[in-house]
Protein backbone atom coordinates (compact mmCIF):
# COMPACT_ATOMS: atom_id res chain seq x y z
CA UNK A 1 0.00 0.00 0.00
CA UNK A 2 1.55 3.73 -1.11
CA UNK A 3 1.15 6.59 1.04
CA UNK A 4 -2.37 7.65 -1.20
CA UNK A 5 -3.50 4.31 -0.45
CA UNK A 6 -2.79 4.77 2.80
CA UNK A 7 -4.35 8.04 3.03
CA UNK A 8 -7.80 6.96 1.05
CA UNK A 9 -8.08 4.12 3.94
CA UNK A 10 -8.23 6.64 6.28
CA UNK A 11 -11.09 8.32 5.05
CA UNK A 12 -12.74 4.91 4.41
CA UNK A 13 -12.59 5.72 0.50
CA UNK A 14 -12.34 3.34 -2.02
CA UNK A 15 -11.07 4.79 -5.67
CA UNK A 16 -12.11 3.41 -9.02
CA UNK A 17 -12.94 4.54 -12.77
CA UNK A 18 -17.16 5.46 -13.43
CA UNK A 19 -18.43 5.68 -16.79
CA UNK A 20 -15.95 7.26 -19.11
CA UNK A 21 -17.07 10.35 -20.64
CA UNK A 22 -13.71 11.96 -22.04
CA UNK A 23 -10.73 9.65 -24.27
CA UNK A 24 -7.61 12.34 -23.78
CA UNK A 25 -4.92 11.47 -26.05
CA UNK A 26 -1.26 12.83 -25.72
CA UNK A 27 -0.17 12.64 -29.49
CA UNK A 28 2.94 13.96 -28.79
CA UNK A 29 5.85 15.75 -27.04
CA UNK A 30 7.04 17.45 -29.41
CA UNK A 31 6.40 21.23 -27.89
CA UNK A 32 8.28 24.83 -29.65
CA UNK A 33 8.18 25.90 -25.66
CA UNK A 34 10.24 23.91 -22.65
CA UNK A 35 8.36 25.13 -19.56
CA UNK A 36 9.65 24.73 -16.48
CA UNK A 37 6.99 23.05 -14.22
CA UNK A 38 6.06 20.50 -17.57
CA UNK A 39 5.08 17.18 -16.24
CA UNK A 40 5.73 16.03 -20.17
CA UNK A 41 9.05 17.14 -20.28
CA UNK A 42 8.19 18.32 -23.63
CA UNK A 43 10.50 20.81 -25.61
CA UNK A 44 11.43 21.66 -29.02
CA UNK A 45 13.67 18.33 -29.32
CA UNK A 46 11.30 15.50 -28.33
CA UNK A 47 10.46 13.49 -31.42
CA UNK A 48 7.76 11.07 -29.76
CA UNK A 49 4.27 11.51 -31.78
CA UNK A 50 1.14 9.66 -32.74
CA UNK A 51 1.26 7.78 -36.10
CA UNK A 52 -1.42 7.75 -38.55
CA UNK A 53 -1.61 3.79 -37.78
CA UNK A 54 -2.34 4.49 -34.09
CA UNK A 55 -4.69 7.40 -35.16
CA UNK A 56 -6.88 5.21 -37.44
CA UNK A 57 -7.12 2.36 -34.29
CA UNK A 58 -8.39 5.09 -32.01
CA UNK A 59 -10.85 6.31 -34.83
CA UNK A 60 -11.89 2.75 -35.11
CA UNK A 61 -12.25 1.68 -31.11
CA UNK A 62 -13.80 5.65 -30.41
CA UNK A 63 -16.45 5.64 -33.30
CA UNK A 64 -19.07 3.10 -31.62
CA UNK A 65 -18.64 4.25 -28.25
CA UNK A 66 -20.75 6.85 -26.08
CA UNK A 67 -17.48 8.48 -25.18
CA UNK A 68 -18.61 12.15 -26.35
CA UNK A 69 -15.51 14.50 -25.57
CA UNK A 70 -12.06 13.67 -26.89
CA UNK A 71 -9.42 16.01 -25.23
CA UNK A 72 -6.39 16.38 -27.46
CA UNK A 73 -3.19 17.24 -25.33
CA UNK A 74 0.50 16.91 -25.67
CA UNK A 75 2.95 19.15 -25.91
CA UNK A 76 1.97 21.58 -28.47
CA UNK A 77 -0.94 18.86 -29.89
CA UNK A 78 -0.75 21.23 -33.24
CA UNK A 79 2.68 20.25 -34.32
CA UNK A 80 2.15 16.60 -34.48
CA UNK A 81 1.74 16.34 -38.58
CA UNK A 82 -1.86 14.07 -37.87
CA UNK A 83 -3.27 16.64 -35.78
CA UNK A 84 -5.68 18.35 -38.45
CA UNK A 85 -6.71 14.66 -39.57
CA UNK A 86 -7.54 13.48 -36.58
CA UNK A 87 -9.78 16.53 -35.70
CA UNK A 88 -11.64 16.53 -39.08
CA UNK A 89 -12.05 12.26 -38.63
CA UNK A 90 -13.60 13.61 -34.92
CA UNK A 91 -16.15 16.04 -36.58
CA UNK A 92 -17.05 13.75 -39.70
CA UNK A 93 -18.20 10.70 -37.00
CA UNK A 94 -21.78 9.90 -37.64
CA UNK A 95 -21.76 11.46 -33.94
CA UNK A 96 -19.73 13.98 -34.11
CA UNK A 97 -16.90 14.04 -31.08
CA UNK A 98 -16.95 17.60 -29.01
CA UNK A 99 -12.68 18.52 -28.91
CA UNK A 100 -10.94 20.23 -26.98
CA UNK A 101 -7.32 21.75 -27.52
CA UNK A 102 -5.17 22.28 -24.98
CA UNK A 103 -3.00 24.86 -26.34
CA UNK A 104 0.14 27.01 -25.25
CA UNK A 105 -1.62 29.92 -27.67
CA UNK A 106 2.41 30.75 -28.47
CA UNK A 107 1.73 28.04 -31.26
CA UNK A 108 -0.91 30.39 -33.14
CA UNK A 109 1.44 32.84 -34.17
CA UNK A 110 4.59 31.14 -34.80
CA UNK A 111 5.59 30.62 -38.43
CA UNK A 112 3.91 28.06 -40.34
CA UNK A 113 0.58 28.13 -38.16
CA UNK A 114 -0.73 31.33 -39.33
CA UNK A 115 -4.04 29.47 -40.26
CA UNK A 116 -4.27 27.54 -37.39
CA UNK A 117 -6.96 29.63 -34.88
CA UNK A 118 -8.84 29.82 -37.73
CA UNK A 119 -9.00 25.87 -38.67
CA UNK A 120 -10.20 25.21 -35.08
CA UNK A 121 -12.77 27.98 -35.21
CA UNK A 122 -14.33 25.99 -38.48
CA UNK A 123 -14.46 22.47 -36.55
CA UNK A 124 -15.78 24.18 -33.16
CA UNK A 125 -12.59 23.10 -31.01
CA UNK A 126 -12.69 24.25 -27.82
CA UNK A 127 -9.67 25.95 -26.49
CA UNK A 128 -8.00 25.55 -22.94
CA UNK A 129 -4.94 27.32 -23.10
CA UNK A 130 -2.01 27.90 -20.89
CA UNK A 131 -1.94 31.07 -19.20
CA UNK A 132 -0.27 31.08 -16.32
CA UNK A 133 -0.70 34.62 -15.24
CA UNK A 134 -1.79 37.84 -16.13
CA UNK A 135 1.79 39.79 -15.78
CA UNK A 136 4.60 38.87 -18.33
CA UNK A 137 7.25 38.62 -15.37
CA UNK A 138 5.66 35.34 -13.62
CA UNK A 139 4.81 33.78 -17.64
CA UNK A 140 8.45 34.11 -18.41
CA UNK A 141 9.76 32.40 -15.57
CA UNK A 142 7.86 29.89 -16.00
CA UNK A 143 7.53 29.45 -19.73
CA UNK A 144 10.57 31.25 -21.24
CA UNK A 145 11.28 34.97 -22.67
CA UNK A 146 8.55 36.74 -24.73
CA UNK A 147 6.39 33.96 -23.66
CA UNK A 148 4.03 36.32 -22.24
CA UNK A 149 3.87 38.60 -25.09
CA UNK A 150 3.41 36.05 -27.94
CA UNK A 151 0.45 34.49 -25.32
CA UNK A 152 -1.26 37.50 -25.49
CA UNK A 153 -1.40 37.88 -29.19
CA UNK A 154 -2.56 34.12 -29.34
CA UNK A 155 -5.31 35.40 -27.39
CA UNK A 156 -5.92 38.42 -28.73
CA UNK A 157 -6.37 36.59 -32.51
CA UNK A 158 -8.59 33.98 -30.89
CA UNK A 159 -10.99 36.82 -29.67
CA UNK A 160 -10.99 38.37 -33.10
CA UNK A 161 -12.35 35.24 -34.74
CA UNK A 162 -14.81 34.44 -32.05
CA UNK A 163 -13.21 32.73 -29.14
CA UNK A 164 -14.36 33.95 -25.99
CA UNK A 165 -17.68 35.53 -27.03
CA UNK A 166 -18.97 32.90 -29.41
CA UNK A 167 -21.04 30.14 -27.60
CA UNK A 168 -19.73 27.60 -30.25
CA UNK A 169 -15.87 28.98 -29.64
CA UNK A 170 -14.95 28.77 -25.81
CA UNK A 171 -12.07 29.57 -24.42
CA UNK A 172 -10.58 28.58 -21.14
CA UNK A 173 -7.59 29.65 -19.63
CA UNK A 174 -5.29 27.65 -17.21
CA UNK A 175 -3.43 29.47 -14.17
CA UNK A 176 -0.44 27.16 -12.44
CA UNK A 177 1.32 28.55 -9.59
CA UNK A 178 5.03 29.91 -10.41
CA UNK A 179 6.63 28.62 -7.07
CA UNK A 180 5.82 25.55 -4.88
CA UNK A 181 2.22 26.35 -3.66
CA UNK A 182 -1.31 25.76 -4.28
CA UNK A 183 -3.37 27.17 -6.45
CA UNK A 184 -5.44 30.47 -4.69
CA UNK A 185 -9.31 30.49 -4.97
CA UNK A 186 -10.36 29.76 -8.59
CA UNK A 187 -13.57 31.70 -8.82
CA UNK A 188 -11.55 34.99 -7.23
CA UNK A 189 -8.54 34.85 -9.21
CA UNK A 190 -10.90 34.43 -12.63
CA UNK A 191 -12.32 37.86 -11.69
CA UNK A 192 -8.94 38.94 -11.55
CA UNK A 193 -7.54 37.48 -14.43
CA UNK A 194 -10.80 38.70 -17.04
CA UNK A 195 -10.36 42.56 -14.81
CA UNK A 196 -6.24 42.68 -16.04
CA UNK A 197 -6.85 41.29 -19.35
CA UNK A 198 -9.27 43.25 -20.53
CA UNK A 199 -8.38 46.70 -18.96
CA UNK A 200 -4.45 46.43 -20.40
CA UNK A 201 -5.85 44.12 -23.34
CA UNK A 202 -8.81 44.58 -24.41
CA UNK A 203 -8.76 40.20 -24.05
CA UNK A 204 -12.39 38.47 -23.17
CA UNK A 205 -12.33 34.42 -21.86
CA UNK A 206 -15.27 32.04 -20.90
CA UNK A 207 -13.52 30.39 -17.56
CA UNK A 208 -10.26 30.25 -15.81
CA UNK A 209 -9.47 26.91 -14.48
CA UNK A 210 -6.99 26.27 -11.24
CA UNK A 211 -3.87 23.66 -11.74
CA UNK A 212 -1.67 22.47 -9.08
CA UNK A 213 1.75 22.02 -10.40
CA UNK A 214 2.56 17.86 -10.12
CA UNK A 215 5.89 16.97 -8.45
CA UNK A 216 7.07 14.71 -11.73
CA UNK A 217 9.14 14.63 -14.66
CA UNK A 218 10.74 18.08 -15.18
CA UNK A 219 9.12 19.98 -12.30
CA UNK A 220 10.26 17.20 -10.20
CA UNK A 221 13.75 18.05 -11.14
CA UNK A 222 13.30 21.71 -10.82
CA UNK A 223 11.90 21.03 -7.00
CA UNK A 224 14.46 18.43 -6.37
CA UNK A 225 17.83 20.84 -7.44
CA UNK A 226 15.97 23.56 -5.15
CA UNK A 227 16.16 21.41 -2.64
CA UNK A 228 12.31 21.98 -2.75
CA UNK A 229 10.68 18.70 -3.63
CA UNK A 230 10.18 16.92 -0.11
CA UNK A 231 8.45 20.01 1.42
CA UNK A 232 6.44 20.27 -1.77
CA UNK A 233 5.31 16.99 -0.95
CA UNK A 234 4.65 17.57 2.25
CA UNK A 235 2.60 20.46 1.84
CA UNK A 236 0.18 18.51 -0.66
CA UNK A 237 -0.05 15.78 1.61
CA UNK A 238 -0.76 18.23 4.62
CA UNK A 239 -3.71 19.52 2.29
CA UNK A 240 -5.52 16.44 1.03
CA UNK A 241 -9.02 17.19 0.43
CA UNK A 242 -11.06 13.86 0.63
CA UNK A 243 -13.75 16.05 -0.75
CA UNK A 244 -12.13 16.04 -3.69
CA UNK A 245 -11.76 12.25 -4.99
CA UNK A 246 -15.78 11.98 -6.46
CA UNK A 247 -14.33 14.91 -9.14
CA UNK A 248 -11.08 13.45 -10.01
CA UNK A 249 -10.41 13.53 -13.65
CA UNK A 250 -9.21 9.79 -13.89
CA UNK A 251 -12.69 8.77 -12.99
CA UNK A 252 -13.94 9.62 -15.68
CA UNK A 253 -11.43 10.19 -18.44
CA UNK A 254 -9.13 7.20 -20.18
CA UNK A 255 -5.65 8.94 -21.00
CA UNK A 256 -4.25 7.19 -24.09
CA UNK A 257 -0.26 7.79 -25.14
CA UNK A 258 0.66 8.56 -28.74
CA UNK A 259 1.68 5.19 -28.94
CA UNK A 260 -1.97 3.98 -28.06
CA UNK A 261 -1.30 2.55 -24.52
CA UNK A 262 -4.01 3.30 -21.93
CA UNK A 263 -3.67 4.80 -18.35
CA UNK A 264 -5.66 6.09 -15.83
CA UNK A 265 -4.32 9.92 -16.31
CA UNK A 266 -1.87 11.85 -18.47
CA UNK A 267 0.41 11.97 -14.99
CA UNK A 268 0.24 8.48 -14.68
CA UNK A 269 1.22 7.94 -18.42
CA UNK A 270 4.40 10.26 -17.64
CA UNK A 271 5.30 7.67 -14.43
CA UNK A 272 4.87 4.60 -17.07
CA UNK A 273 2.07 3.46 -14.14
CA UNK A 274 -0.06 1.14 -16.18
CA UNK A 275 -4.43 1.49 -16.40
CA UNK A 276 -5.77 -0.62 -13.36
CA UNK A 277 -2.33 -2.13 -12.37
CA UNK A 278 -2.30 -4.18 -14.88
CA UNK A 279 0.40 -4.96 -17.74
CA UNK A 280 0.86 -2.70 -20.97
CA UNK A 281 -2.59 -2.68 -22.82
CA UNK A 282 -3.65 -0.58 -25.98
CA UNK A 283 -6.55 0.83 -26.38
CA UNK A 284 -7.74 -1.01 -29.29
CA UNK A 285 -7.42 -4.24 -26.85
CA UNK A 286 -10.15 -2.72 -24.45
CA UNK A 287 -13.88 -3.24 -24.19
CA UNK A 288 -15.18 -0.24 -23.48
CA UNK A 289 -17.90 -1.67 -21.73
CA UNK A 290 -14.97 -3.31 -19.21
CA UNK A 291 -13.78 0.32 -17.91
CA UNK A 292 -16.12 1.20 -15.32
CA UNK A 293 -15.58 -0.09 -11.79
CA UNK A 294 -11.67 -0.94 -12.65
CA UNK A 295 -9.41 0.14 -9.39
CA UNK A 296 -7.37 3.56 -10.52
CA UNK A 297 -3.57 3.33 -10.17
CA UNK A 298 -2.30 5.54 -7.40
CA UNK A 299 1.04 6.55 -6.30
CA UNK A 300 2.64 9.69 -3.82
CA UNK A 301 1.74 12.16 -6.85
CA UNK A 302 -1.93 11.64 -6.55
CA UNK A 303 -1.71 13.88 -3.77
CA UNK A 304 -1.14 16.58 -6.21
CA UNK A 305 -5.18 16.59 -7.80
CA UNK A 306 -6.63 16.04 -3.71
CA UNK A 307 -4.93 19.24 -2.34
CA UNK A 308 -6.32 21.94 -1.31
CA UNK A 309 -9.45 22.77 -3.29
CA UNK A 310 -8.54 19.84 -5.80
CA UNK A 311 -7.26 19.82 -9.79
CA UNK A 312 -8.16 18.31 -12.71
CA UNK A 313 -8.02 19.32 -16.28
CA UNK A 314 -11.25 21.21 -15.37
CA UNK A 315 -9.85 23.21 -12.78
CA UNK A 316 -10.39 23.29 -8.54
CA UNK A 317 -12.62 20.19 -8.07
CA UNK A 318 -14.10 21.46 -4.75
Amino acid sequence: MNSFEAKLAESDIALHRAKTEILQLNIGKICNLACVHCHVSAGPRRKEMMQRETVEKILKWLEPTTISTVDLTGGAPEMIPDFRYLVKQLTSFDRPRHIIDRCNLTILVEPGYEDLADFLAEHHVEIIASMPCYQPENVNAQRGNGVFDKSIEGLQLLNRIGYGHKPHLPLHLVYNPVGPELPPPQRELEATYKRELSRHFGITFNKLYTLTNMPIARYATYLRRRGELEAYYELLVTNFNPHSIDALMCRNTLNVSYTGEVFDCDFNQMLNLPLANQCRRFLWELDPSTLEGLPIHTARHCFGCTAGAGSSCQGALT
